[in-house]
């Protein structure tokens, strides 16, 4: 890291009328890892950024800026450009009727073709990369719905795109920490869902939903709205995410019946095509969720056998998902007496996290670290002073 960086992150502190000693007060952290990152040795720790944006009156996307100023991380330039060209498909000439024009059966199947390109971005960048470009496809669609002509059959077709959209809108905005935004787009995936007639879109609007607040009423009442005219992995995605608004509360049987239900579900042959808003959805991911939801009930001898399995098979690619499912491992652990395996965890989750555009990692470990730094021991204090730095 060059002179320009250096310069950045001092002459911001400086501006805001703050000494070394000071941020690093402000921040909980030592004098030295100020020191280390205005010298370009570090970068700092997911956990750490919110608030180090907060002290120099920063947004986080402007301390984000400054910090690739002048970066020599291969990875986090990576994930800048995959961004750019995110952006760039977002607002590239849309291969769809003109506006005002009829549109059909073609153009609404390069409609769902390029609904499910975007929808791939989220396996690799978090909300704050794809909020505006989903928002973006969202926008022309509505567009599109107003101008347009189209059969009664189309345009019950159009508008489950339109909800589909607006459910990766809402799921952005989640990720990014913008929850008035989620709540909203949520909501309109419900009401064009309805429209739609498409009960599986429906139940999935409401389960977005109640996940967000871990709402049981709302999650129940997305598995029964969907039913039994669904797929199996439609299925299974809802009744995993009605367990884990169950194990929040801390409801061990009810959460172990819907876990059953998810797991039958999944398995389920079928002869009809799944959604691809469900392409993700698969027995590892529900495993995943069976780990998180013992995790949350403080049931350490379910959920680490589980995650570790699960954990061992995920791609270090999902660096999001991965760093987030680590988090529930590591309390996990820490339930069952491991401290030390919960500060190996951590690290690597820390690691994982390290540039990710998503408030959730960075959430997750502060109530992680936190609780670490109750215990002793080299590896301990070695993954607080890591995180930190």
């Amino acid at each position: 890291m060059g002179q320009a960086r250096r310069l950045s992150l001092a002459q911001r502190r400086k501006s805001v009328g703050l000494s070394q000693d000071g941020l690093a007060h402000a921040l909980g952290v030592e004098r030295s890892t100020v020191v280390r990152w205005e010298g370009g040795r570090t970068e700092p720790q997911a956990w750490v950024r919110p608030h180090l944006a907060q002290a120099l009156q920063l947004s986080e996307e402007q301390l984000d800026d400054l910090l690739r100023a002048d970066t020599g991380g291969h990875e986090a330039v990576d994930r800048r450009v995959f961004a750019g060209l995110a952006t760039a498909l977002a607002l590239a000439p849309l291969a769809r009727a003109r506006m005002g024009s009829q549109v059909g059966a073609t153009q609404i199947r390069q409609l769902r073709q390029r609904t499910a390109r975007l929808r791939r971005l989220d396996d690799h960048l978090g909300g704050m990369d794809t909020y505006e470009v989903y928002t973006s496809e969202m926008d022309a669609t509505a567009k599109l719905i107003k101008t347009a002509s189209y059969s009664t059959s189309t345009a019950r077709a159009r508008t489950g795109v339109f909800a589909e959209q607006a459910q990766m809108a809402g799921w952005a905005a989640f990720d990014a920490g913008r929850y008035v935004e989620s709540r909203r787009h949520y909501k309109t995936a419900l009401s064009a869902a309805k429209e739609s007639g498409d009960p599986g879109l429906e139940g999935n609007s409401l389960a977005f939903m109640a996940y967000e607040k871990a709402d049981t009423q709302t999650a129940a009442e997305s598995t029964r709205v969907a039913g039994t005219r669904t797929t199996p992995r439609v299925r299974a995605l809802l009744h995993g995410r009605l367990a884990w608004t169950y194990a929040v509360i801390g409801q061990v049987s009810t959460t172990a019946r819907a876990l059953d239900a998810a797991v039958a579900a999944v398995n389920e042959a079928s002869h009809f095509p799944e959604p691809d808003w469900v392409f993700w959805v698969d027995p590892l991911e529900i495993d995943i969720m069976a780990g998180r939801c013992y995790a949350e009930l403080g049931r350490p001898a379910r959920a680490v056998p589980l995650l570790d399995d699960a954990l061992s098979r995920y791609d270090d690619k999902h660096s999001r998902d991965k760093a987030l499912y680590s988090t529930w491992l590591a309390h996990a652990l820490m339930d069952a007496d491991d401290p030390e395996r919960a500060a190996y965890v951590s690290e690597h989750a820390i690691d994982l996290a390290s540039g990710v555009g998503s408030v959730r990692p960075g959430e997750r470990l502060r109530g992680v670290l936190s609780r670490l730094s109750r215990y002793g021991g080299p590896e301990v204090a070695a993954v607080l002073e890591r995180a930190r730095g």
